[in-house]
């Protein structure tokens, strides 16, 4: 709550600074427009970025851990807190994400649309609106950076548990989580590659793989045999048939404009 609390005001303060068109910001929060290829790939990494798939298997686990031998009462009761939290949860993801985006429109397009690179964006904010904008940009990145890895180990050592049936010594689970955690980020690091680049293209692979638990999340909690009184509405069941059909078109079409077929 920390992480994501310096990442949410952060780029607030970003954006107060910096001044955007709110009325520019109004109409295209209801008529998007993808002008080029790239828009296309940032729009799909967004998407990644703010319902991870991994966040999935984190929710469902700790709500898991939750419900486990309590009564049918205090688990209606858990149910309503947890949709209140995913709503509330989801809402501030998109609403930072929206934020970042129009932060780096506002700041950047008009001065320096070039802006490659964290470290080139970083020197472009301080000219412009200050050493404190530059300190806060750096600061809501590296909150961002903590947070997301500990979503991401908390996510291998649920999806570790469930496969394996059991519970795993802890300091065991640790390490293989960590371990793998940051590999690729090493990796990455010792070829030289372009962080900016790795960070939009890992959010688009998140983004491909959200179909893999969300597919057999629908299937399952419309199953009345296996969810009891707890199963889904139809009218929920065909708004997630409904996202989880825009979200595989999006990956679709991102996929074969990369292989050149469309």
């Amino acid at each position: 709550m920390i992480f994501v609390s310096i990442i949410g005001f952060g780029y607030f303060y970003e954006i107060f600074i910096t001044k955007p068109d709110l009325s520019s910001i109004l109409y295209h929060s209801f008529v998007p427009s993808l002008p080029t290829s790239n828009a296309l790939v940032l729009a799909v990494g967004i998407i990644g970025a703010t319902v991870m798939p991994h966040a999935l298997f984190v929710h469902s686990w700790l709500t898991k851990n939750k419900v486990q031998e309590k009564p049918l009462e205090e688990r209606r009761r858990i149910r309503k807190l947890h949709l209140v939290e995913n709503i509330i949860l989801l809402t501030i993801a998109g609403m930072v994400n929206a934020a970042i985006m129009i932060m780096a429109a506002t700041a950047f397009n008009p001065h320096n649309p070039g802006v490659a690179s964290i470290s080139e964006a970083y020197k472009t904010l301080i000219p412009l609106f200050g050493a404190t904008a530059g300190i806060v940009f750096l600061l809501t990145l590296l909150s961002s950076g903590i947070a997301s890895s500990v979503v991401g180990t908390l996510a291998g050592q649920a999806i570790m548990e469930g496969l394996l049936g059991k519970r795993v010594n802890l300091w065991l689970r640790r390490f293989v989580t960590r371990f793998i955690n940051v590999i690729p980020t090493t990796i990455a690091i010792l070829l030289g590659l372009d962080p900016l680049n790795i960070l939009v293209y890992s959010q688009v692979v998140l983004s491909i793989m959200i179909p893999i638990p969300m597919i057999p999340l629908v299937i399952a909690t419309r199953d009345k045999k296996l969810m009891g009184e707890f199963v889904n509405k139809k009218i929920t069941t065909l708004l997630a048939m409904i996202f989880v059909g825009l979200i595989l078109v999006f990956d679709s079409y991102l996929l074969f404009s990369v292989l050149g077929v469309v």
